[in-house]
């Protein structure tokens, strides 16, 4: 496993002058990488494409629309046999009806939770191996910094062929601590 330091860019020109600032550095071509990353959702990780099979958020939304429609029905027939009287022996199911749909979409929405805390944005990415060791870490995330990266991240990884083998564009990363005064100690 290789200690591997990435920032990301919102687009190539900046990540191509943090290379370049990178190489002068001391890090060697097979201990760097630059590619990009896709947009939330379109890495193409499942057979009919997108990152997940279902979203992470959504787990709890038919146990929710279940809930929301016992309760609906129950508050649309009430009212409907409250307004019976008025509108006739239909307003009973109807009211069921109306008030089960309603409270179904709205008890699978209240289910639905947002969207995980972190979400890797679009641009491009260049990461750096360790394990090299031409080039302290310190210095290498003061240069991604120094750059533009947002955000750099740690991570422990297999690099092989001059590239991050296994890199995840889906799961959340290890943030590094940027400060506006430079780097933090790094976080162990």
């Amino acid at each position: 496993m290789s200690t591997i330091i990435a920032g990301e860019f919102p687009s190539k020109t900046p990540a191509d002058m943090a290379f370049a600032r990178l190489r002068a550095a001391g890090v060697s071509n097979d201990d760097i990488c630059q590619f990009h990353v896709n947009p939330p959702g379109e890495h193409d990780r499942t057979p009919i494409g997108g990152d997940r099979d279902e979203s992470p958020g959504a787990k709890q939304a038919e146990k929710g629309g279940v809930a929301g429609a016992v309760v609906g029905g129950v508050v649309g027939a009430a009212v409907g046999a409250a307004s019976a009287v008025l509108v006739g022996p239909m307003a009973v199911p109807i009211g069921l009806g109306v008030g089960a749909y309603t409270g179904s979409l709205v008890g699978g929405l209240n289910a639905t939770r947002d969207t995980p805390a972190f979400v890797r944005p679009a641009g491009e990415l260049i990461a750096v191996n360790l394990s090299g060791g031409n080039v302290p870490e310190d210095q290498v995330i003061r240069i991604l910094a120094e750059s533009g990266a947002d955000p750099i991240e740690r991570a422990e990884g297999t690099w092989a062929d001059g590239e991050c083998a296994d890199f995840d564009p889906v799961l959340t990363p290890n943030l590094v601590n940027v400060s506006s005064k430079g780097v933090a100690p790094p976080a162990r």
